[in-house]
C-alpha cells in the first residue's frame, strides 16, 4: 500500500480529521473550494475545533509530499497524482426539506476532471441508498470519458464524525466499508482498518452500506421524538421528565434519550433522506416523518412555554428583554449547521420580545451569514425578563443567572443542565 496517494474533498467536519489521519501514514492531498479555509489549515489551524493545532502542524507539509503529510489546496489540477478520491461533502436538505445533493455533483464534476484509469472513488456523504451509483457515478462518467467498474472503480464508507466529541474520534469509531466490485470492497476495507484503530466492517455492497448510514440518525431521531413526546406529557401532569428518565432509566436495557433541540447536520436532516426515497417507491414512512415533524416542532413549543412562563409571573411578553444563552446545534462546539435554537430566537421574536444571543463558542461572522443575527461572545451584564438556556456549553455551568434576572425574571432551562431551581424545563 506504498504507492496509495489520497485526494480528500471537502475540508470540514468530516474530511479534515480524515484527511489529518490519513496523512500519518500516506501522502494525502486536501481539497476545498473555501479558499479562506485552505489558508487557515496551511498556517496549522482548523477554526472546526475538530483538530489541534499540534496535530494539525505535525502532518502540514507546504507542498504536496510523496510519503506522508497532508496537504491543502484550492487547485484541483494538484489532485491529478491521487488513486483514491475521498469524497466528504455535505449533504443538506432545502427549504422543503427535499434532499440537496448539488455539492455531490460538484464534487463528482471535480474528480472526475482528474480521474485517471485504476483510480478509486469512495464517497462518505450521508445519503439515501443508491445515490453513489445511481447519481455521482454518471458524472463521474460523463465528465471523466471513462467507463465504471472497468477503468475506474467506487466505495462507500459513511461518515461517523461527532462534532466536539474529543472521546469518539474518527480513529476510535468503526468504519463501515464498501466497494462496487468484491475485489475493491477488500482494497476499500484495506485502506480504512490501516488507519482505524476501532476496526471496520466490510458491508457486501454500496446500497447496504448506505443504508447502513441513513438508519442510524433516523433511528436517533425518532428515540428523542418520542422523549420530546413525553416531556410535553409530562409538563401537562406537572411532572419532571428528567426524574422520570432518571427512575426509567435503571432498568438494563432502557435507552437514555433525553428531551431537545434536534439540529445538526445529520440527526435533522438524515431521515429526510431516507423518506424520500421511500417515497419514489410509494411507501409513506409515518413513523419516520412523525418523529421529524414532533422535533422540527420543538423550537416553537420552547417558545410558547417561555412566554407562559413569563405571562405566569406578570412578566409583559411585548418589548421584554430575553437572553438566549447558546446557538451552536450542539454543546461544547463551534457547529451552526441547521441549529434549532433559531426556531426558539424567531418565534420569541414574533411576539414582540427583544432578543439577545450570548455564545462563547459561536463565530459571531459565521452566525451573522447564516442567519443575519447578531451574537454576543461575552456575557450581557444587563438584566433580562427571561434568560433561556438552550445549549448545555460547560461555560454556562458555574454561571449565577439568577443576578442576571429582572424581577419576577424567569429561568428556562431547555437541557436541564443546571442543579439550581430553575421556572421551567423540557
Amino acid at each position: 500500500m506504498n504507492d496509495i496517494k489520497i485526494g480528500i474533498i471537502g475540508l470540514g467536519y468530516v474530511g479534515l480529521p480524515l484527511a489529518r489521519l490519513f496523512a500519518t501514514k500516506y501522502s494525502v492531498i486536501g481539497f476545498d473550494i473555501n479558499e479562506k479555509r485552505i489558508s487557515e489549515l496551511q498556517s496549522g489551524t482548523d477554526k472546526t475545533m475538530e483538530v489541534t493545532d499540534e496535530e494539525l502542524k505535525k502532518v502540514i507539509k507546504s507542498e504536496p509530499p510523496n510519503k506522508t503529510g497532508l496537504f491543502c489546496t484550492n487547485e484541483v489540477e494538484v489532485l491529478s497524482n491521487c488513486n483514491y478520491f475521498i469524497v466528504t461533502v455535505p449533504t443538506p436538505v432545502d427549504r422543503t426539506n427535499k434532499p440537496d445533493l448539488s455539492s455531490l455533483y460538484k464534487s463528482s464534476e471535480t474528480v472526475g476532471s482528474v480521474l485517471k484509469k485504476g483510480d478509486i472513488v469512495i464517497y462518505e456523504s450521508t445519503v439515501y441508498p443508491g445515490v453513489t451509483e445511481d447519481e455521482c457515478i454518471p458524472v463521474l462518467e460523463k465528465v471523466s470519458g471513462l467507463k465504471f467498474n472497468i477503468d475506474f472503480y467506487a466505495g462507500y464508507s459513511p461518515e461517523r464524525i461527532n462534532p466536539g466529541d474529543k472521546k469518539h474520534t474518527v480513529d476510535k469509531i468503526l468504519k463501515v466499508t464498501a466497494g462496487s466490485t468484491p475485489e475493491v470492497g477488500k482494497k476499500v476495507d484495506e485502506l480504512y482498518a490501516s488507519i482505524i484503530s476501532a476496526g471496520t466492517h466490510l458491508a457486501p455492497s454500496i446500497k447496504v452500506a448506505e443504508a447502513s448510514k441513513v438508519i442510524e440518525n433516523s433511528q436517533r431521531d425518532i428515540n428523542i421524538a418520542f422523549v420530546n413526546e413525553l416531556s410535553k406529557i409530562f409538563n401537562l401532569m406537572d411532572i419532571d421528565t428528567n426524574e422520570v428518565l432518571e427512575a426509567a432509566g435503571t432498568k438494563w436495557n432502557f435507552l437514555p434519550f433525553k428531551p431537545g433541540l434536534v439540529g445538526g447536520h445529520c440527526i435533522g436532516v438524515d431521515p429526510y433522506y431516507l423518506a424520500q426515497k421511500a417515497q419514489e417507491y410509494g411507501y409513506h414512512p409515518g413513523i419516520i416523518l412523525e418523529g421529524r415533524r414532533m422535533n422540527d416542532g420543538m423550537g416553537k413549543y420552547i417558545s410558547s412555554e417561555i412566554v407562559k412562563l413569563m405571562l405566569k409571573h406578570d412578566l409583559g411578553v411585548k418589548n421584554s428583554r430575553i437572553l438566549i444563552l447558546g446557538i451552536t446545534f450542539k454543546e461544547n462546539c463551534p457547529d451552526i449547521r441547521n441549529t434549532k435554537v433559531i426556531d426558539v430566537i424567531n418565534n420569541l421574536k414574533s411576539y414582540g420580545a427583544n432578543v439577545e444571543i450570548h455564545d462563547p463558542w459561536a463565530n459571531p461572522m459565521e452566525v451573522n451569514h447564516e442567519y443575519q443575527l447578531k451574537i454576543y461572545t461575552e456575557l450581557p451584564k444587563e438584566k433580562f425578563d427571561a434568560i433561556v438556556l438552550t445549549v448545555a456549553h460547560k461555560e454556562f455551568l458555574d454561571l449565577d443567572l439568577r443576578s442576571m434576572l429582572s424581577k419576577n425574571g424567569v429561568l428556562y432551562d431547555v437541557k436541564g443542565m443546571l442543579l439550581c431551581q430553575v421556572d421551567g424545563r423540557l
